[in-house]
């Protein structure tokens, strides 16, 4: 498969009755490798979807359905090994997973767990929510920090709050990767692998490749609190140093490692904006739209614009909505 290219698939393609025998047998234990199950009186009221990119050498998957349960036994682990690190992401409203070799735990709304994927677990959604979840397949192959460990780790929360906000930027800039040629998907494949060895005790934080995937992390976090603030005039390196708990030398420094530096970015980011604005809603005042984007006069966008695309904003609008 093209890296970066989606597969699909909806239950809404298969008749009521056949949805989640289909799920079972097809998506779950085909493509997944895990047994499903759902009492039989609940299953033609069954939905699921699902999404599957390969980004960076691994595969991140999206999944929602509604309530079953699941199941990693060693007979599915024999028929489907792995050999992989996953790094979940809960965006729904929990779930409980449970191991042969660890204790029970419940995963919140926007938490993190992490596993290798052929030792056996058990989980199910909390509530009535149903699953909503990201996880991202690493094959350790393609991890360079090599350590017998990494085979050893069963299903397990993140125990380190500060780790959980530079996860989160990084997974939401792997989601954004396919579409934004500037993201690297490998190097954020490879943060999100070590920051899980990091939380897990098998890569040091002060190590070659533990400081390579705190670089990576931070400025994916960066680049986000940029795109926060990107509406105010006075937006400036002190306000995200402070907000990512870094020096502003140390923030200048993440983003020599980038392409652009920080003032670069943000003016990117800002030109950006007012494209899609003036896409969205052309009626739009150019004054309003410099200002929804922090520009601190009207002058200064006219300018930054014009020395960005060769073309006057109000030019840019006329040519339509088709414009790049």
């Amino acid at each position: 498969m093209q890296a970066g290219a989606a597969v699909y698939w909806c239950t809404n393609e298969v008749e009521p009755n056949d949805r989640f025998d289909y799920w079972r047998e097809v998506r779950s234990k085909g493509l997944f490798g895990v047994t499903a199950e759902l009492a039989r009186e609940r299953r033609a009221d069954f939905f699921g979807e699902f999404s599957l990119r390969h980004l960076g050498g691994a595969g991140l998957v999206e999944l929602k359905a509604s309530p079953y349960t699941v199941e990693r036994s060693t007979s599915d682990i024999a028929y489907a090994p792995g050999d992989a690190i996953c790094v979940y992401q809960q965006l729904g409203s929990g779930g409980w997973f449970g191991g042969l070799r660890g204790s029970d735990f419940a995963i919140a709304n926007g938490s993190f767990a992490t596993s290798h994927t052929d030792l056996p677990y058990r989980t199910a959604p909390l509530g009535t929510g149903g699953f909503h979840l990201r996880i991202l397949k690493i094959p350790l192959s393609t991890i360079p920090a090599q350590d017998k460990r990494m085979r050893e780790l069963a299903a397990r929360t993140f125990g380190d709050p500060t780790l959980a906000p530079l996860l989160a930027a990084c997974f939401a800039d792997l989601n954004e990767a396919a579409d934004d040629a500037a993201l690297d998907a490998t190097s954020l494949v490879q943060a999100l692998a070590h920051l899980a060895l990091i939380e897990r005790g098998i890569v040091r934080p002060g190590s070659r490749r533990g400081q390579a995937a705190l670089r990576t992390a931070r400025l994916s976090q960066a680049r986000r609190l940029i795109a926060r603030h990107l509406q105010n005039p006075d937006l400036a390196p002190t306000m995200v140093a402070d907000e990512l708990g870094v020096s502003v030398r140390h923030l200048h420094m993440l983003f020599e490692t980038s392409e652009k530096s920080f003032s670069q970015t943000v003016t990117e980011e800002r030109l950006k904006q007012s494209r899609r604005l003036m896409r969205e809603a052309p009626e739009r005042l150019i004054a309003d739209v410099a200002a929804a984007c922090g520009f601190e006069s009207l002058a200064t966008y006219y300018r930054v614009f014009n020395a960005a695309y060769g073309m006057a904003p109000g030019d840019f609008r006329a040519q339509g909505s088709d414009c790049r």
